[in-house]
């Protein structure tokens, strides 16, 4: 094209078509084409060098920066992809790669920036000259979202023909790939490894709930990562998963380590050749799908989704609605009739919530409660996903939920099992089809009748009745029987009024003593045991939330605690004292102390100290925050010496289960407070801390060392798995550290890699890793990935790895 300019203005330059006024015309009018041309490839370009920016304004071509290449939109070769910003509902912006197929509808994001971050019109994406991939919120001066690939020979982005976001060096050398980080869909030829997920596009400013994982066990999808609505199931039993792959065909495969297919579903438009486009999508609607192009209609057909009837993906119309069908298809309405926002019909869930009201609050009816049945219909609870089973008939059971207080709703099967589901929330949703054999009872407030009907008659005045007997004996008889009555009804009262105050000191009295020697049990370390309703009372109806299941409470209105409801299913009595013992024997200056409990059949609950300062999360992403390296390294051995304790000291082996940032507490000097521990490990075994496969302790282990990458980087985005990337993060982002302080940083996160390795025979003992954190012993340099070939290549334990440091070495 610049040839062609170039001989056009030679030959308009010499005169070629001045015999023609016309030609001259014609040739301007070339020219500008030409030009045009050429602007709207300045404009869309498939690649672009350093120095590259996007931004959600539209540029003008000839105010363009020279020392910049600003353009509205990267597209692909091929045209049939464009990277650019893309605006959302309230005028916010996401930056995504996009189908560029012509009908805006057609255009399906495959790829988002940050998962989905959304940033103001006047923000920024730019490749730097140091390498890095930059979202730029110039509103607020500050990076959203980079790629960590600085210094690492970064020459040019480039948009690849199947939709591959990719950063090349020198040689068409890929340095970062967005194929390597998915985000809701698969495009043919684009794996999901172990563990990796795709997460469903977000409604509005709220993250989605659901979720496609790949677990060793196979491809999975989860509501709010706890609820398991659709699952494969495998060729073999015995087979582990490693990778999920979907191809250009149609075909979705899972691959096991050797390589070999283990499960596969196909588009139902297979082989056909009419189809040139396809991709896997975790919608919206909770559901996974492959679509196919149809070029005839410009449509994307679904060939295949993993949940056939749309009404079975869990909570798919959201909370206080129910899933049905009319001609069309699925559709959603509401549990409760007049509990709309609006009066123009159903919200769908796409605009942020369901739309429905929550019934009117069942311990405020004015009158009694009564049961709405619904035929053909299953309920469930959301919040928590926590039903109870029992084995009774349809009357049993809706007798048993009308006069129970936590019963909300009922399912009875009514399938020959016997089997009645009750729902303790009121956060309830559910589905109706004429195929469903079950009968649900909602409850609802009964509506009181009127005293009178407008209109009616009054009722006629009582007649006046008269006594049979007549003179002054009976006047004489009838006030003797007065005052003989009025005299007995007197003593009676006086005699109630004295029992009732006797008997209000005596509990005033025993309630003295049960409060003063639960306070010298709690003083004493010893646990306290509450019923439901004192623990409902300490904690004003669990009023306060802290946290997921965590309340505050005030224990003998001086005492802060935290509440902690547990989700535990069917744990008897005796299991969960023997638990509670042996967590409440636990104490050590970086854990949580554990202050009391509650058990009945219907609730368990932990009562602990409350750590009012916040979570370590919230005190590492904190800007504002003074986090000097000394400081963070404290926290980081708090911490392992609190699991140290757990897995070495105690009685038994207590693995946490669940160590994350959120899981360790800050108090006012700074000193971590580890808590949740042994709840999702040790409440549901016998503790056991070795075995043949991974352990709980060795999964301590792995978490342990992706805490304490956190904890260098300052950041919830691991940064690879090598050591030099770590250390190049930490380089650029804490330029005030030392030189005395980036070998302390070099030697965490060597260790912290040690603690990562996929083989845990490799992973270090807990108590070597507190040893390496004070600086009593030194660590090799993990390896390069965490990938081996066989077992037989590495040898060398971590444990093999550390050496002991002599003094003053």
């Amino acid at each position: 094209m610049r040839n062609m300019l170039e001989s056009f203005f030679i030959l308009f330059k010499g005169n070629t078509f001045s015999s023609s006024s016309s030609c001259s015309a014609l040739a301007l009018v070339l020219f500008l084409t030409l030009a045009d041309s050429v602007k709207c490839e300045q404009h869309n370009i498939d690649s672009a060098p350093l120095g590259f920016e996007l931004s959600g304004f539209t540029f003008d071509s000839h105010k363009d920066d020279v020392n910049t290449h600003k353009v509205n939109n990267l597209v692909s070769e091929n045209g049939l992809f464009k990277f650019g910003f893309l605006e959302k509902d309230g005028g916010e912006f996401v930056v995504v790669v996009r189908y560029n197929l012509g009908p805006k509808s057609a255009n399906f994001p495959v790829w988002t920036v940050g998962g989905g971050v959304r940033v103001s019109v006047n923000s920024t994406f730019k490749l730097l000259m140091d390498g890095r991939l930059v979202l730029f919120e110039n509103q607020s001066n500050s990076i959203i979202w980079s790629t960590d690939t600085s210094n690492l020979g970064v020459e040019t982005i480039t948009l690849l023909n199947n939709g591959n976001l990719v950063l090349m060096g020198s040689q068409n050398r890929v340095i970062w790939q967005s194929f390597d980080r998915p985000t809701n869909t698969l495009l043919p030829g684009q794996t999901l490894s172990y563990p990796q997920n795709l997460r469903a596009p977000s409604t509005k400013s709220v993250t989605s709930y659901y979720t496609l994982v790949v677990n060793r066990e196979g491809l999975a999808l989860m509501w709010e990562n706890n609820v398991t609505y659709w699952e494969t199931r495998l060729v073999s039993s015995s087979a582990t998963v490693k990778e999920a792959r979907f191809n250009a065909n149609g075909v979705l495969e899972l691959f096991d380590d050797m390589k070999k297919i283990v499960w596969s579903v196909s588009s139902k438009d297979f082989g056909e050749s009419s189809v040139s486009l396809r991709h896997l999508r975790m919608d919206q609607d909770g559901n996974l799908k492959i679509y196919s192009w149809d070029n005839g209609v410009h449509i994307w057909r679904v060939g295949w989704q993993a949940v056939e009837d749309q009404c079975n993906v869990f909570g798919s119309c959201g909370l206080y609605s129910v899933c049905a069908y009319n001609s069309t298809g699925p559709v959603c309405d509401c549990l409760y009739s007049n509990s709309l926002d609006s009066g123009n019909g159903f919200l769908s869930p796409d605009s942020g919530g369901s739309g429905c009201k929550k019934s009117v609050d069942l311990e405020n009816c004015k009158a009694h409660t009564s049961m709405t049945v619904m035929k053909q219909t299953v309920l469930y609870g959301l919040y928590p996903p926590n039903d109870v089973d029992m084995m009774l008939n349809e009357e049993d059971c809706k007798d048993y939920c009308a006069n129970d207080t936590t019963c909300f709703a009922l399912t009875s099967k009514n399938d020959g099992s016997g089997l009645c589901t009750l729902k303790r929330t009121a956060f309830i949703s559910g589905s109706t089809s004429p195929s469903i054999p079950s009968t649900s009872f909602l409850k609802v407030c009964l509506v009181p009748q009127a005293v009178a009907t407008k209109g009616a008659k009054p009722n006629p005045a009582p007649k006046a009745v008269s006594f049979p007997f007549r003179g002054s004996f009976r006047k004489i008889v009838s006030a003797v029987a007065f005052i003989v009555l009025l005299t007995v009804l007197v003593i009676v009262v006086l005699e109630m009024f004295v029992v009732m105050l006797v008997y209000h000191q005596r509990r005033k009295s025993s309630l003295k003593r049960a409060i003063k020697g639960a306070k010298t049990n709690l003083e004493n370390s010893a646990l306290i045991r509450l019923s439901y309703k004192e623990v409902h009372e300490l904690t004003s109806g669990f009023s306060n939330q802290l946290g997921f299941f965590v309340f505050k409470g005030l224990l003998f209105e001086e005492t802060v605690v935290a509440v902690k409801v547990l989700d535990v299913r069917g744990l008897p009595e005796r299991e969960f004292m023997k638990a509670v013992s042996i967590l409440g024997g636990t104490h050590h200056r970086n854990l949580v102390s554990l202050k009391g409990f509650c058990y009945d059949p219907k609730h368990k609950i932990l009562i602990y100290e409350c750590i009012q300062n916040g979570s370590l999360d919230k005190w590492l992403l904190d800007d504002k925050k003074e986090k000097t390296w000394q400081k963070r390294v404290d926290i980081a051995v708090g911490v392992t010496r609190a699991l140290a304790y757990l897995h070495t000291e105690c009685q038994v082996c207590i693995p946490h289960g669940n160590l994350k940032l959120e899981n360790v507490l800050i108090d006012e000097n700074l000193v971590p407070k580890v808590t949740d521990f042994g709840i999702k490990s040790f409440l549901q075994s016998e503790g056991v801390c070795s075995s043949s496969k991974e352990s709980p302790s060795e999964k301590d282990i792995y978490m342990l060392g992706k805490m304490l990458i956190e904890i260098v980087v300052l950041s919830r985005e691991t940064v690879g798995d090598g050591l030099d990337q770590v250390m190049e993060k930490v380089m650029q982002e804490q330029m005030y550290l030392d030189g005395e302080d980036l070998r302390g940083v070099e030697r965490v996160v060597r260790i912290s890699l040690w603690c990562m390795q996929n083989q845990p025979f490799l992973r270090p003992s807990v108590g070597e890793v507190v040893k390496v954190l004070e600086g009593t012993l030194s660590v090799d340099r993990p390896p390069s990935s965490f990938e081996y070939r066989n077992d037989e290549d590495s040898e060398i334990k971590a444990v093999g790895v550390v050496e002991d440091v002599k003094p003053g070495s």
